[in-house]
């Protein structure tokens, strides 16, 4: 082989990786796309909020605060805040549910109650994958606000 062909092979080679880094999804990380519903749960008026992640990510840290607390104070007290480093692939959960690998931020705390209509914000850590999503707890039926998500991938 003549160091023509040698150069050419090794051009193509290089505008083949260029592509693959810059034009296809192959080496980016999946966003998260965070949803919840609010379902009643028994005959006691209480509502069941469920958060969907739209795909499977291994959790550090999720943190629930009131929006408007947080927008005043972002060292807001949360309602429910959990910490660790789970090892097994989350795409839902309930709220103040128990997930393997992570434990409440504050030992022994639990998790603080809903309230109706009031409008809230969870942040969600997956790594260096960071998003977040305002949520209120409504009864069946009753329209929803325009809500908003955010995802960033971290440094």
């Amino acid at each position: 082989m003549n160091k023509k062909n040698f150069v050419l092979i090794a051009f193509v080679l290089a505008l083949a990786a260029v592509y693959v880094i810059f034009f296809t999804g192959w080496f980016r990380s999946k966003p998260m796309v965070i949803s919840h519903t609010t379902r009643p749960m028994g005959r006691n008026g209480r509502m069941l909020t469920l958060f969907s992640l739209g795909d499977d990510y291994e959790l550090t840290e999720i943190k629930v605060v009131p929006l408007a607390e947080w927008q005043t104070n972002k060292l807001a007290e949360p309602l429910w805040h959990v910490v660790g480093d789970s090892d097994d692939p989350v795409n839902h959960f309930v709220y103040g549910q128990h997930i393997d690998g992570l434990d409440p931020a504050v030992d022994g705390s639990q998790p603080a109650p809903l309230q109706m209509g009031v409008s809230y914000r969870i942040f969600i850590t997956a790594g260096k994958l960071k998003g977040w999503h305002d949520f209120q707890s409504r009864p069946p039926g009753a329209s929803q606000p325009a809500l908003q998500t955010n995802v960033s991938q971290g440094p």
